[in-house]
């Protein structure tokens, strides 16, 4: 892991297209701003888990359940 040491206005360049911005320190809470391009998808940690969960439960759902659900809709 890199560890960086950034003050509020100052950033992080990730390749040519990314870059984090300190926006605010509250605490010990720390406002990041992220520009990136609209086709790069960014969630927080715990977000991300919780969608690849669900991803592994529909791809391992049985297909004739899936077909049950296709024809009530």
């Amino acid at each position: 892991m890199l560890v960086l040491t950034r003050k509020i206005g100052q950033s992080i360049k990730i390749g040519d297209n990314i870059e984090v911005k300190i926006v605010a320190i509250d605490g010990d809470q720390v406002k990041i701003g992220i520009v990136a391009p609209k086709e790069v998808e960014i969630y927080r940690n715990e977000i991300y888990e919780s969608i690849q969960k669900e991803n592994n439960i529909a791809a391992n759902t049985p297909i004739d359940i899936l077909n049950k659900l296709t024809k009530n809709i």
